[in-house]
């Protein structure tokens, strides 16, 4: 008899990954029925998944929605969206908390979180602000001290984001070419992954092999560029001549369309990850691990960047 999957986020990048994975694998199909979980049922895009899957309504903020929602369940992905606010991190970490604990009092057997690093714990405090990390750090602790069965699934920067955040892409300049414009160094590294295409090869494997990856987190990258590698990559997937160029940080900042508080948390973020790696120092090492395990070819940048073409206008 199948297990019922129920998948958090199930319209977004991560959600939708796993939700497509699992009906395309034919050992995971079989094994798992997917209940996809969103807190808009009317949307275009729950609609649509009503055609392949059973979607229930759940809100975090509405602890009734989801206990009817975890009902009769056996797996739960759990993801959760950052909230850029002064209390951002405590409102992340209570949407994860209500969801586990809901999943513990409906007798859901297995957690797998979408988690990120510990980003003051990993710099000795050095990176403070990053909220977003912080909170998902936080709940996946507070997971681990549940009566309950858990994995983690932490995936590197969305590939996703050099379409989705165009105040990181690139620019033209006078001269013609495109400027890719940070305050890093040219040869900081940035380990990446399709999210939309890639995040289920991930939670696929940990829901194949659920007691293999009991309590361990998967540092879900397909490889681990340099940022001149990253723009060279641009230039021979567009055919425009696309480079790199390190600013001063308040230059960066000043190139966000964000309040100053909000701008020093991308600054933290690709600050940590430039000295200290996506999880720390290891990460290299962990990335090549891990890529091992997930089921299934990942998408390369360059492959990516062919499929999702470059908007350089």
């Amino acid at each position: 008899m199948s297990q019922i999957l129920a998948v958090f986020g199930a319209t977004g990048q991560q959600g939708s990954s796993v939700v497509n994975y699992v009906l395309n694998d034919p050992e995971l199909s079989q094994h798992y029925k997917v209940r996809a979980i969103t807190r808009d049922v009317e949307s275009d895009k729950a609609k649509q998944l009503r055609e392949k899957v059973e979607v229930m309504q759940g809100d975090v903020l509405d602890r009734t929605s989801l206990e009817t929602a975890l009902t009769g369940v056996h797996t739960v992905f759990a993801m959760t969206t950052p909230t850029f606010s002064p209390d951002g991190l405590e409102i992340e970490y209570n949407s994860a908390k209500t969801i586990a604990d809901v999943a513990v009092e409906k007798g859901v057997k297995y957690i797998i979180f979408s988690t990120l690093s510990p980003v003051s714990e990993l710099s000795g405090g050095k990176y403070r602000k990053v909220n977003h990390f912080e909170a998902k750090a936080k709940a996946e602790k507070y997971i681990r001290s549940l009566p309950i069965k858990s994995a983690f699934y932490s995936p590197g920067y969305f590939m996703e984001n050099f379409q989705a955040m165009p105040f990181l892409t690139p620019k033209k300049a006078p001269d013609g070419t495109w400027v890719m414009a940070w305050h890093n160094s040219p040869k900081a590294r940035l380990s990446v992954i399709d999210a939309v295409g890639n995040s289920g090869n991930f939670v696929g494997a940990i829901l194949a092999e659920p007691d293999k990856f009991e309590g361990k987190t998967l540092c879900a990258a397909e490889a681990t560029y340099t940022l001149e590698e990253i723009v060279a990559l641009m230039s021979k997937t567009t055919g425009k001549t696309v480079v790199y160029k390190q600013i001063p940080v308040e230059d960066f900042k000043a190139s966000l369309p964000f309040p100053a508080e909000v701008a020093d948390v991308f600054v933290e973020v690709f600050n940590f990850v430039e000295e200290f790696g996506n999880w720390g120092a290891d990460s290299e090492k962990l990335v090549a691990r891990d890529k091992k395990n997930a089921r299934g070819r990942l998408t390369t940048l360059e492959e990516y960047f062919k499929a999702h073409p470059l908007q350089l206008v």
